[in-house]
């Protein structure tokens, strides 16, 4: 009988640790396969900070590199420009890009790095307790916000993606979700594109992948995907911001 589907070699046969109907399952065997079609398993260094995603190595089926709460561009740039020949990416959710890691994203795409991030945004802290994080929507309840942001007091979400793509060192950046097939079929294109970006030596490439949190929302894992369709991807678009194929 001929095989249709089967792990990624991108990925280790370990069972994760995520909750149930949290997307972040879906996200890392996207990465796996990108690398896999790609060629360059063999080559790649994965960075993971603090966050959901901290055992990325145990899961990802190359070498990956720890680095401190919101460090993983620093630590990144810094593989990269020692090993310049090695795939280098960052896998980071929301709390540790958008918040204390906020200025090592700007200051790599700025540079120009030639790293690849996938940032994962499920609007809320998750590995920490539920806490707001800076995309989380306005309303929207928290540990720390147990009666929803605030915008007159808190402002209101950042929207990552937007901001890098006016920066010249990012060359590619794009928002998409994993919320239903359609969109994961998206989302795998928009991460090769990012990846391709890297290997082509044109700059700093970024997938934003809006991502569910099921725990932290308090909802069940089918609700929590209609919310994000009816409330994450009403503020955050989704689509190509920046594209270096195009000229830009």
């Amino acid at each position: 009988m001929a095989i249709v589907f089967e792990r990624t070699k991108g990925m280790t046969n370990v069972e994760t640790h995520y909750c149930p109907g949290c997307t972040h399952g879906i996200i890392h065997r996207l990465v796996g396969e990108c690398l896999v079609e790609l060629g360059v398993l063999g080559d790649a260094i994965g960075v993971a900070p603090v966050g959901c995603a901290v055992l990325a190595y145990k899961y990802f089926n190359c070498d990956m590199h720890e680095a401190a709460h919101g460090r993983a561009p620093a630590v990144a740039t810094g593989i990269k420009r020692t090993l310049p020949e090695k795939f280098v990416f960052t896998y980071q959710g929301d709390g540790d890009l958008a918040s204390i890691g906020a200025a090592e994203i700007v200051h790599a795409a700025h540079r120009g790095e030639k790293i690849s991030t996938v940032f994962v945004n499920n609007a809320i802290y998750g590995m920490t307790g539920g806490q707001m994080a800076p995309t989380t929507l306005v309303g929207q309840k928290a540990s720390t916000a147990p009666y929803g942001r605030d915008e007159a007091w808190s402002g209101q979400p950042i929207r990552i993606a937007e901001m890098l793509a006016t920066i010249n060192g990012a060359k590619f950046v794009e928002r998409v979700a994993v919320n239903n097939p359609a969109n994961i079929r998206k989302a795998k294109k928009a991460i090769k594109a990012a990846f391709q970006c890297q290997l082509d030596k044109a700059g700093f490439g970024i997938v934003e992948v809006l991502s569910t949190c099921p725990t932290n929302w308090g909802y069940t894992a089918p609700e929590a995907l209609k919310w994000l369709e009816e409330n994450m991807i009403p503020y955050y678009p989704l689509g190509n911001l920046r594209n270096y194929k195009d000229g830009e």
